[in-house]
Formats: structure tokens, C-alpha cells, sequence
């Protein structure tokens, strides 16, 4: 599957197969966030990956109370290191190549934005100087949604100024 596929055949799966991810896939898939561009190539970042089930089960409630927190395979905790200014975005784009990776593999992932930052250190043993920018979750769908609308180009770009239209 090349790059342009992957973007367009990745869902946010909400869905899980009770299914463990071979070691050998989890390690592709870390291996592709850990080839992710970053600042100055810091890498100042950490993935927890939490398998164990009673763990992802205490993560439910620090996570919106989403219950397809407790049945993914694998729920992914990106924690940023203190005092380095783009380590919230650098993993999130290690995040970003990981899910893109997922897609080729025949797994699925879903961005979580409601999370409690603070709660997911303490249960996970996080360092207080250390943030909890992003999390997701990751196992192969037992559903897979169908595309979402997307915009029209001419309301998400913009050229050269904010007044003047990508068209």
C-alpha cells in the first residue's frame, strides 16, 4: 500500500477485535514512529504502550469514560520531555506515522482527545516534569467506518495571504 492509500483508508476505529498485536508488528509500528522527523532530531519523546488489559481498563475513565479504551490491543501514551520546546509535536508526529503504518498492517487507531493529562501520569508512573500531550489507540477493527465529509479545499487553504483564496 503506498502513502496516499494508507492516508485515505485511515478511520478512526472505535471497534476493536480482542486480539493481542504480534511482537514483531508492534516493533514495525514503533520503528516507524521512531523514523519520524523531529526538532533538530531530539527524539524527545517516550511511548508508553500499554497491552496489559486491568491497565487499559483504570485508563477508561481518565479518557472520557470511552469504553473502547478498555478493548483496544494496544492504548499508546505519548509523553513529551520537559523543557524541549516541539517535543509535544514531534510526537505527535511519531503518533502520526505509527497510525499510517497501522493502516498498511491491517490495524486501525483513533486519535483520543478527551483524556485527563494528570490522572494518565499518575496511574502509568509518568515523572510530574513530563507532559501527556496525545494518546491512541491501536488493535485491529472490528468495524471499520466509512469516510467522514471533508471540506471543500477553497475553505481549509489559503494562498500567500489570509484574504486570498487557495482557487
Amino acid at each position: 500500500m503506498d502513502v496516499k492509500k494508507a492516508i485515505e483508508s485511515r478511520r478512526s476505529i472505535r471497534k476493536y477485535e480482542k486480539k493481542e498485536i504480534p511482537a514483531a508488528v508492534m516493533e514495525d509500528l514503533l520503528d516507524a514512529a521512531r523514523k519520524a522527523p523531529s526538532s533538530s532530531n531530539k527524539q524527545a519523546w517516550k511511548i508508553i504502550v500499554v497491552t496489559d488489559e486491568e491497565m487499559r481498563r483504570r485508563l477508561v475513565s481518565v479518557s472520557g469514560n470511552q469504553s473502547f479504551v478498555a478493548d483496544c490491543s494496544a492504548y499508546l501514551v505519548g509523553v513529551s520531555e520537559p523543557n524541549v520546546g516541539y517535543s509535544p509535536i514531534d510526537i505527535t508526529i511519531a503518533l502520526d506515522h505509527l497510525s499510517l503504518r497501522a493502516v498498511e498492517l491491517g490495524l486501525g487507531t483513533c486519535w483520543i482527545g478527551d483524556f485527563e493529562p494528570t490522572r494518565v501520569k499518575e496511574i502509568l508512573g509518568v515523572p510530574v516534569d513530563h507532559d501527556v500531550p496525545v494518546c491512541m489507540t491501536l488493535g485491529y477493527p472490528s468495524t471499520v467506518p466509512a469516510a467522514g465529509k471533508r471540506k471543500d479545499p477553497s475553505a481549509l487553504f489559503r494562498k500567500d495571504l489570509w484574504g486570498r483564496s487557495w482557487e
